[in-house]
């Protein structure tokens, strides 16, 4: 009996010793996750170092419950209008009702839409938008949050790491680059949401004509507002027919590439990942890139594994 104890006490130590070593560093989350602040700067006009100094603060750098369980890098909650998925956690009351995503790119969007679409932070949009004290100081303004040196915490994670340097980021540095089309004249990138009519913008990511899924949108609808035919929706992001899409979800327009470019040849699969999302974030077909991994369809990675983006992974 005394043996099984020191067993099952060696095996705790090294569960919890191993728990704690998956807790990412500020320096870490920033690494992984500065470029879909630079994207969502692009489509947005939100500063990246605003973006990425909230999404360190408001996710403990990725460490916490809304984050690790809900994918929720930025506090948001259900509010009225969410009809998504949710997960409740205690927060100025017991066991509030927050968004739940389905991967991290999801919430950096939702994220962007949630100050877009609000009158509430509408003036933020008129600001410099390299100026990253006065947005600190708006969102507190705001109401974004309650604590009182809201704005200081972001000010100085920015400083401290830097972060300002993200907002001088050009398009050759982004994982996806978007650009908005057939906006004549061209407005400026930090014009509000409600002054660009900005339901259902074609934007460009890697290239290719993509949108972000709206409440309320089926496949079905996109496909007769996009003049496409049936199948083309369903065939450009590799679902079987009848699936519909989700809130904030990004669908490509066109079909996508069977190998990424130069600049991305491997990604280092994240917990939760699937193939089908590493499929999307790069704009690849998902069958060639199934095919490139040895892989066959329903495989799915495991954390920390390596997912050959251009060329064809090695045999053991």
């Amino acid at each position: 009996m005394i043996r099984y104890n020191v067993l099952f006490i060696l095996l705790f130590i090294f569960a919890t010793g191993y728990s704690q070593q998956k807790q990412l560093s500020r320096e870490e989350y920033i690494q992984k996750y500065y470029k879909l602040a630079i994207s969502e700067m692009e489509r947005s006009g939100i500063p990246a170092s605003i973006t990425m100094a909230q999404g360190c603060w408001e996710s403990q750098n990725g460490n916490s419950e809304l984050a690790t369980k809900g994918n929720n890098h930025f506090g948001i909650k259900c509010k009225s209008d969410w009809t998504g998925k949710r997960i409740y956690h205690d927060d100025d009351s017991k066991k509030e009702c927050f968004r739940k995503y389905v991967h991290a790119e999801a919430s950096y969007t939702d994220h962007t839409n949630f100050l877009m679409a609000s009158s509430r932070y509408s003036f933020l949009f008129q600001l410099d938008p390299k100026d990253y004290v006065a947005w600190a100081r708006g969102l507190k303004q705001a109401g974004y949050a309650t604590d009182p040196i809201y704005a200081e915490r972001l000010i100085k994670i920015i400083e401290d790491n830097k972060l300002f340097l993200y907002d001088e980021y050009g398009d050759n540095r982004q994982l996806a680059f978007i650009k908005q089309e057939n906006q004549e004249p061209k407005k400026p990138l930090n014009t509000p949401m409600v002054q660009m009519n900005a339901s259902h913008k074609i934007e460009m990511r890697n290239g290719l004509r993509t949108m972000v899924v709206e409440e309320g949108d089926t496949y079905e609808s996109l496909t007769k507002m996009l003049k496409l035919k049936d199948w083309e929706i369903y065939t450009y992001n590799d679902f079987a027919k009848g699936k519909q899409p989700q809130k904030n979800e990004i669908i490509y327009l066109e079909s996508k590439y069977r190998k990424a470019d130069r600049k991305h040849k491997q990604h280092i699969a994240d917990a939760g990942d699937t193939m089908h999302y590493i499929a999307q974030r790069y704009a690849l077909r998902l069958k060639p890139l199934l095919r490139r991994n040895r892989m066959k369809q329903g495989d799915e990675p495991t954390e920390g594994q390596i997912i050959y983006l251009r060329n064809k992974k090695p045999r053991k």
